[in-house]
């Protein structure tokens, strides 16, 4: 098949951003499961009291976000064209969302007003806090890789628009469905396939029509 090495290319460009989602949805689940927030409470009556948040309870949204992740790898093998540039911009979203996630644990001023509220610990018993970088540093490299993942996805619907061998290679849509239409005796490139499938054409039928004007 003439489109053979721009096929293998696609599916490399597809498999690496699979991977990179995948990645980055373990290292989701990872960093729910890291400690986030320490809140440290005394009510004067017992001993003092220590609530370590994991990140599943700082933020909900991880986990939400890892199964997101998983499904986008799946639907990145069923969609193209401006379907796939629709996923990539969803995925490039949440990587900002998740990297905000992750920042905000570095950058907030005091975190001891919200853990005390997540861990529903009194403020008139509150003593302490403290913060567990490396849950939140794990959600910011899933951020990277959902973003470098989105990247590459965009890239790969891009170049499935500009790649077309022979004379409709910037020809229009109508045009390269009017090619996927005749009957000539060369064989249709993967390109043109795709194009009449785009349009709702069988691509056989071409095949049909020889066949049956030779008889």
């Amino acid at each position: 098949m003439t489109d053979s090495g721009p096929l293998r290319s696609r599916r490399l460009r597809i498999g690496l951003a699979q991977l990179l989602l995948v990645i980055a949805a373990g290292a989701l689940w990872v960093a729910s499961r890291l400690p986030w927030v320490v809140i440290r409470s005394f009510d004067g009556l017992g001993p003092p009291r220590q609530v370590t948040l994991t990140g599943a309870t700082w933020s909900t949204a991880l986990l939400p976000v890892a199964m997101l992740l998983l499904a986008a790898a799946v639907a990145a093998l069923a969609v193209r064209g401006w379907p796939l540039r629709m996923l990539a911009a969803l995925l490039a979203a949440a990587s900002f969302a998740v990297g905000y996630l992750g920042i905000s644990v570095w950058v907030i001023p005091d975190v001891a007003a919200r853990g005390a509220e997540l861990a529903h610990v009194p403020l008139t018993t509150l003593v302490g806090s403290g913060r567990h970088y490396w849950g939140a540093a794990v959600a910011v490299g899933a951020a990277v890789c959902i973003l470098v993942a989105a990247a590459v996805l965009m890239r790969s619907a891009s170049m499935d628009r500009s790649a077309h061998p022979g004379t409709t290679k910037y020809a229009g849509p109508a045009v390269r469905q009017s090619a996927a239409h005749r009957d000539d005796d060369g064989p249709m490139s993967e390109r043109m396939i795709w194009d009449a499938l785009d349009h709702g054409v069988d691509p056989t039928d071409r095949l049909h029509g020889s066949d049956t004007e030779g008889r």
